[in-house]
């Protein structure tokens, strides 16, 4: 079944890996007889044991899966449903009248949450996770270094009453997605518990302290769990095993075990499948080799669409060379977007849609096509060569050169999948023909890669929600530690800002296409098209479906797993 798909916007970072398939089980051929486990592949490494800081990605949030608790989550139907295991009632506005007062919300959580431990969660679970959420400005903490600081950050004051946060943000401000601040798609992909910070003698009011828990968090395999699984086996380099949470009170989890081993190889998925070491994956790249195969195995539902994921091509704004806006424009205008689509996936995806808007899809009522007009994209060899005779560059037999000095080489980067392999190869052979010579180096690691600015071209992908207010100061704000080009433009912090604190979402996009125009200017992000998302999972299993509006992808509803009667 082929279907087409498409989010309301995007947000939240990505990263990929290389690792070879693990054995899934003791007997390495699947589950023991008798027993009700089912092995989900993440096809990347995590990069750490919590999502909240710059090296998040889609593969931790679902390495945690059913193991952080969150107050709702974006459905498969574009709906959105609070989670009310975790929440006594739904999360209220007590005030977004900014001539009455402060906006204002609250969350109140379920009288039976508690922590695997038996600790009962309360509101100061949400308050310690919001001000290990907010930029070190904000003063809460001084080396928590989250990836997502928006909502956070207009935070005035939080007053916890027992199982209650009362959210009062700073006078002025409102919060048009305020109900995101500890949901599935938030920086930390929901909440903390913060008693464990006391428990390591650590005061979370303290700024250096609560650092020190939050470098905790992310160093060290979880031990609890405030959802229905938590992890009980596992490093960050193969992979986690999963077993019930002994104190979740909501329904009863239907398998024993789940297995989720770390896996970029793609060509192994199929001999896996077949073999009965995996039940299936929602990988983030796209493999028409994989999907054809797939497709030809009788027990295997594969499905097909466009994703919440969209491919870019990043320019280091502090390489030496590429300080230089003219020579970025060229370099994105001689970029043949519809060479890269077509070979790509015009075979197993035909009906892909090149992206024209950073923050908006051509179905929503937001969208302005900010790319075509300025050419970038485009793959004209001779607009690009114009642009860079008029800067002064030139020429020299095949090279490029400026005053005499060749431009360059770069280092073009990505991780090692089929798809972006081939990306990077058609990227190289385009930027020849203006006379730029690129590297092409490949890594296992690209969120150590994006936060160590180790790169001079990268591809990658973002990942997100149909959530949107917060994405551009995340992306381009030049303080943002998911700003990984060092792009700076004081207009566009503005806007930003604007948009993240508008009044409504109506507001806030018209701010955010307004950073947008001057971003497409400035040729920072040359945006590619939503990557189509495949998914395939054994008929053994039941209760397992794609969710292509969430980063959470199949995992999204991991305490309703069950194997097929």
């Amino acid at each position: 079944m082929h279907e087409r798909r498409k989010s309301l916007a995007l947000a939240a970072a990505g990263a990929s890996a290389m690792m070879v398939l693990t054995a899934c089980s003791g007997s390495g051929g699947g589950p023991a007889e008798g027993e009700r486990e089912v092995t989900w592949v993440i096809n990347s490494l995590p990069a750490a044991w919590a999502s909240t800081n710059g090296s998040g990605s889609v593969y931790t949030v679902q390495m945690l899966s059913g193991v952080i608790p969150h107050t709702g989550v974006w459905q498969p139907d574009g709906t959105y449903e609070y989670n009310m295991d975790v929440l006594a009632e739904e999360p209220q506005v007590i005030n977004d009248d900014l001539d009455a007062g402060p906006f204002q919300y609250s969350f109140t959580l379920h009288e039976d949450a508690v922590w695997s431990d038996g600790t009962p969660m309360t509101g100061e679970d949400l308050r310690v996770t919001a001000m290990m959420s907010a930029s070190p400005d904000e003063g809460y903490c001084t080396t928590c270094d989250s990836r997502g600081t928006t909502n956070a950050d207009m935070i005035d004051t939080m007053e916890v009453d027992g199982k209650t946060i009362t959210i009062t943000l700073k006078e002025g401000l409102s919060d048009p997605e305020w109900m995101s601040q500890f949901d599935s798609t938030s920086a930390s992909g929901g909440f903390y518990p913060s008693h464990l910070a006391e428990e390591n003698g650590w005061d979370v009011d303290d700024p250096d302290e609560l650092g020190e828990f939050f470098t905790w968090l992310h160093e060290t395999r979880p031990e609890w769990s405030g959802g229905p699984w938590m992890i009980v086996d596992g490093d960050l380099e193969n992979q986690v095993v999963k077993e019930p949470n002994p104190e979740w009170w909501g329904d009863p989890v239907q398998l024993d075990r789940i297995i989720m081993p770390f896996n970029t190889d793609e060509g192994t998925f199929v001999n896996a499948f077949n073999n009965g070491e995996i039940d299936g994956a929602n990988p983030a790249q796209f493999s028409e080799d994989v999907i054809a195969e797939l497709e030809g195995v009788p027990n295997a539902t594969v499905t097909i669409g466009e994703g919440s994921t969209w491919e870019h091509i990043d320019i280091n704004t502090e390489n030496e060379w590429l300080s230089d806006v003219e020579l970025r424009r060229a370099i994105f205008t001689a970029i043949d977007r519809d060479d890269i689509a077509n070979r790509t996936y015009g075979q197993g995806f035909p009906d892909y849609e090149l992206k024209n808007n950073h923050i908006f899809d051509s179905n929503s009522e937001y969208y302005v096509d900010h790319i075509t007009p300025t050419g970038q994209g485009s793959g004209d060899t001779e607009a690009a060569l114009e642009i860079l005779e008029e800067a002064g560059y030139e020429l020299d037999g095949d090279t490029l050169t400026l005053d005499g000095e060749q431009v360059g080489p770069f280092r073009l980067r990505s991780t090692d999948t089929v798809v972006r392999n081939n990306s990077v190869q058609l990227i190289q052979a385009h930027l020849a023909e203006i006379g730029i010579d690129t590297t092409i180096e490949m890594t296992d690691n690209l969120g150590e890669m994006l936060v160590g600015q180790d790169y001079d071209i990268v591809e990658f992908g973002w990942s997100g929600s149909p959530y949107f207010t917060s994405s551009p100061e995340q992306f381009w704000h030049s303080e943002s530690s998911s700003n990984f080009g060092g792009y700076s433009n004081s207009e566009v912090d503005e806007l930003t800002e604007m948009t993240g604190t508008a009044a409504n979402r109506d507001e806030a996009a018209e701010y955010a296409n307004q950073a947008m125009e001057i971003l497409v200017e400035d040729a920072y992000v040359l945006p590619l098209l939503a990557d189509p998302n495949y998914f395939f999972v054994n008929d053994r299993v039941a209760g397992i479906e794609d969710n292509l509006y969430s980063s959470l992808r199949a995992t999204y509803n991991i305490g309703e797993w069950s194997l097929a009667e």
